[in-house]
């Protein structure tokens, strides 16, 4: 469906249970990426109390033409407190799951790598049965960056490509599409135990073909876990949307993607890259223990049960 009147089916109702318990969290000198990026899920997730904390800033260093968030030189130094903010947050509003973001800071020796690992470490001490997805930019140009969240060694290790190829230069610039698959790639290799993810916005002007291509480049790169949703334009200054894709055609990318291998696939209109995020790890524990326990039965036999 070529850009028009947004679908019906892109169309959200606001719901407030438990909304005002998470802005409250979220305004306690601490960001979350939910409002600042003007996700649609807004209102389903927070009355859920689930969020997306973004730490690092609200001042991002790249100037990528879908994202919503401010773009400039980051003028802040980093908080010593904010790994204890996000903990203190996670114990308040009783999180089994919570994903940590940020702002690119290619200001900063690490990138942010160190910021990462201080909340994971800070999350574990005060929260210890609370499972910690992040996910990451790219930290291009800031060696031993991964090395240093290994340390912390989070459950979900996630980084977004976002688009194809073709239009990285367009859509990422500064960014690099063969660098973000290496660090998937890379991410895996020094923590094999941790889950990668990735994901894809639709709708900025791929053709299919290209979706493909992604989609086998990510598994390729040993992502285990892959989210593709439709692009939304934050404000008329951001890249136009090309195309609204129905939900039969997310249908059969999904269909597509699963035929590739990946442990897990989330692909719809309203699918973001934590939207749900709590629920998917539970399922990509499940999608493991099924595939390790098939691989054993093949190896000694279809006699041994679970």
């Amino acid at each position: 469906m070529r850009c028009g009147n947004k679908p019906e089916w892109l169309k959200v109702r606001v719901r407030a249970d438990g909304f005002a318990k998470t802005t409250e969290a979220a305004c306690a000198g601490i960001i979350t990426v939910c409002a600042e990026s003007k996700c649609p899920n807004i209102s389903e997730c927070w009355s859920r109390k689930h969020a997306a904390f973004m730490i690092l800033g609200d001042t991002c260093s790249r100037r990528c033409t879908y994202c919503n968030i401010k773009k400039g030189c980051p003028s802040s130094p980093v908080d010593p407190k904010e790994p204890e903010k996000i903990a203190n947050a996670v114990v308040g509003l009783g999180l089994r799951h919570v994903v940590i973001t940020s702002v690119t800071r290619d200001d900063l020796p690490d990138g942010g790598a160190s910021a990462f690992r201080d909340v994971i470490v800070c999350v574990r001490t005060l929260s210890p049965k609370t499972t910690i997805e992040i996910l990451v930019p790219d930290f291009l140009n800031k060696p031993g960056a991964l090395e240093i969240i290994a340390t912390a060694e989070p459950n979900v290790f996630n980084h977004n490509i976002e688009t194809v190829e073709r239009l990285f230069g367009i859509v990422r610039p500064g960014a690099s599409y063969r660098h973000s698959l290496k660090l998937l790639q890379e991410a895996k290799l020094i923590m094999p135990k941790v889950f990668t993810k990735s994901g894809l916005m639709v709708g900025l002007g791929e053709t299919d073909e290209q979706i493909e291509e992604t989609i086998c480049d990510l598994r390729k790169h040993h992502v285990d876990f892959i989210t593709i949703g439709q692009y939304l334009r934050p404000s008329q200054a951001h890249a136009p949307v090309d195309r609204y894709l129905s939900p039969a055609e997310f249908e059969n990318i999904k269909k597509l993607s699963i035929e590739k291998g990946f442990l897990m696939v989330s692909a719809s209109a309203l699918t973001r890259s934590s939207y749900h995020a709590d629920k998917d790890f539970e399922k990509l524990v499940a999608a493991r223990s099924g595939l390790q326990i098939s691989s054993t039965q093949k190896k000694y036999g279809s006699s041994l049960t679970a």
